[in-house]
């Protein structure tokens, strides 16, 4: 069998699986973003705590929400699992094809998953929160920048999952779960930061605004925004070094 053809039927496996499961994935990828979506964009609209039209800005933001963290949760806590007690790993690693290519189809996997789940966020949004007035001329840049952002919550997903020893896993996520989800601009846009300067930098660094911004860009042209190719470049920079990252901490943790 060739590499690419092992590859293609690994991938395809995880695919199968994931179609059996998807009573319990679709529990695991929703809840959180549609309590939060629910919260913030229908019941503090209704109380008078949101401005009218908030919840037009709240919407692109979970749907990146979403493409990001279902990513990099599908990936890293999957390759826990592998590299500790259930040692599914190595049947992978014995797999015709190259080590790295193992790990880029963990990444590839991680980010069809958080894609499909970004995409479930659309219509439940809209059937949540009413009436949607979105620019559907953007929505060929809004899929680019969800196909971006999933790959790259994949790739931090991949460098997370295999830098971090399985025992010290639940930490890290306790650790950086809560800052990714509210400096990613997934609530407010980030160009309206300026008077907190300080907190406008802090989100900068993280890879999820520029995922919102170019959503948010792109279904709502008239609330200030990051410029688009800003947006892609930082994420193309994201799923480079922490793509390349990842793959080394894997190859490390492979052949050990």
């Amino acid at each position: 069998m060739s590499p690419v053809r092992a590859f293609t039927a690994v991938l395809a496996r995880d695919v199968f699986v994931t179609g059996r499961e998807l009573p319990s994935f679709l529990a695991q990828v929703l809840v959180q973003p549609v309590a939060l979506l629910f919260i913030f964009g229908k019941v503090l609209s209704e109380l008078g705590y949101a401005q009218p039209g908030y919840a037009q800005i709240l919407l692109p933001g979970m749907i990146a929400l979403n493409a990001f963290l279902v990513s990099l949760q599908n990936t890293s806590f999957p390759l826990v699992l592998d590299f500790s007690f259930s040692r599914e790993i190595e049947d992978r690693l014995l797999a015709p094809l190259p080590i790295s290519w193992v790990a880029v189809e963990k990444m590839l996997f991680g980010a069809l998953r958080g894609l499909f789940a970004a995409v479930l966020m659309v219509p439940i949004g809209m059937v949540m929160l009413g009436e949607i007035n979105w620019n559907f001329s953007g929505l060929a840049f809004a899929l680019l920048c969800m196909l971006l952002g999933s790959f790259a919550g994949a790739s931090v997903g991949m460098t997370v999952g295999a830098a971090v020893p399985p025992r010290r896993i639940n930490i890290m996520f306790a650790v950086i779960l809560a800052p990714l989800m509210f400096t990613g601009a997934t609530q407010f846009p980030w160009a309206q930061l300026d008077h907190l300067r300080w907190f406008q930098v802090l989100c900068a660094i993280n890879p999820l605004t520029y995922v919102s911004e170019g959503m948010r860009g792109a279904l709502l042209p008239d609330v200030p925004h990051m410029p688009p190719w800003i947006c892609v470049l930082a994420l193309l920079a994201a799923c480079l070094i922490f793509g390349a990252l990842g793959i080394k901490f894997f190859l490390r943790r492979a052949l050990d």
